[in-house]
């Protein structure tokens, strides 16, 4: 076994199907009184209900959460938490959400509870991103990271299967990323095999029936496991391009992640091929990258970047940003090999490998 280090972050789980229930107890364990409710637009009625339970602990609603973190967005939700006197947020929804929670905890200091409908992870992350001036920023701040994270199943019983399988690959890659990090450990390397091995079981499940309860609770706990190991470790190639072609190019989040995933994973076999064998098995197939290709193109999901509102003429610049600054990876960054990888997703083509 290699030298590690393993540095735990802090959390508090309440998991299980009705486990909504218990928010008015867990903001009190926050020593909170006054709750900012934050949500996407699509998501005002969730905000509206979790409002409706906090009850005179609800200081009000702010429902325009959108993908990447505007800037402008953040501002303006900090503004309304100030001015509410709120002295905490509560976020229920996807990474967009949870994003913004963390934008206004960044710059407030305001403890956030995450509830997560999603697979995202990012609840369960000191990361955070901000676009600004039409790039993405990412950092790391112990301020960010959710205090407490309630999962409840019954709340992912309405998602969309498209958008179930794309946020549950989008989950995987944070999984298969943390394989390969320079500081991997052995604790996130299992969690990492059970997280993917749970959301391969679940993913094909929730296509089948979409309101099975077991399904979405294993895939909630494999998105739990994995979002984890996307805050305990670095990631690499795979998320630096997922962030520029997100942030750049305003692509969708979690459908980014699924169509670049099985091309990063071919970049990096012949450099990590321990981590390979390992996604590999989790998914039961003889290829990471073929096995997470396949999940995604059987269940429904695009596969191809040019299907998801990107432009050939894109690929260049994308290619460009992605390259400006170096990053651990377990193979080089290779211009022509990372043109080759962003043309292959652009195209859709099944990894070789």
């Amino acid at each position: 076994m290699t030298s590690f280090v393993y540095s735990a972050n802090p959390a508090r789980v309440v998991f299980g199907a009705g486990a909504l229930v218990h928010l008015g107890r867990e903001i009190e364990a926050l020593g909170a009184n006054k709750a900012l409710v934050l949500s996407t637009p699509g998501q005002r009625e969730s905000a509206e209900r979790v409002a409706a339970l906090l009850g005179a602990r609800a200081a009000g609603v702010f429902d325009r959460a959108v993908m990447h973190v505007p800037i402008e967005t953040a501002r303006e939700a900090r503004e309304l938490a100030r001015r509410l006197g709120a002295d905490c947020a509560v976020a229920i929804g996807g990474g967009s959400t949870t994003g913004l929670g963390k934008a206004i905890a960044l710059d407030s200091g305001l403890p956030i509870l995450a509830i997560p409908t999603t697979y995202a992870g990012s609840e369960v992350t000191p990361i955070y991103g901000i676009t600004e001036g039409g790039l993405k920023k990412t950092g790391k701040d112990a301020r960010v990271l959710p205090r407490t994270v309630i999962y409840d199943p019954e709340l992912t019983l309405g998602l969309p299967v498209g958008m179930s399988i794309t946020s549950g690959i989008n989950a995987i890659a944070h999984a298969a990323e943390g394989l390969y990090a320079a500081d991997a450990n052995p604790v996130m390397d299992l969690l990492a095999q059970e997280g993917i091995a749970a959301l391969g079981r679940a993913l094909p499940a929730i296509r089948k029936q979409p309101t099975g309860i077991d399904a979405r609770t294993d895939a909630l706990y494999g998105a739990w496991l994995c979002g984890t190991v996307l805050g305990n470790v670095g990631m690499a190639l795979h998320h630096k391009l997922c962030h520029t072609l997100g942030g750049s190019f305003n692509l969708p989040h979690a459908e980014t992640h699924t169509i670049v995933l099985p091309h990063a994973l071919a970049y990096n076999a012949a450099a990590a091929p321990g981590a390979m064998r390992t996604i590999a098995k989790a998914l039961g197939g003889a290829s990471a990258a073929q096995a997470v290709f396949d999940l995604a193109k059987d269940n429904g999901a695009p596969v191809a970047l040019r299907d998801i509102g990107m432009k050939q003429g894109d690929v260049d610049r994308a290619c460009d940003i992605a390259l400006q600054n170096q990053y651990p990876n377990p193979r080089p960054l290779e211009r022509v090999a990372i043109r080759q990888l962003l043309q292959n997703a652009f195209d859709g083509v099944r990894p070789r490998e």
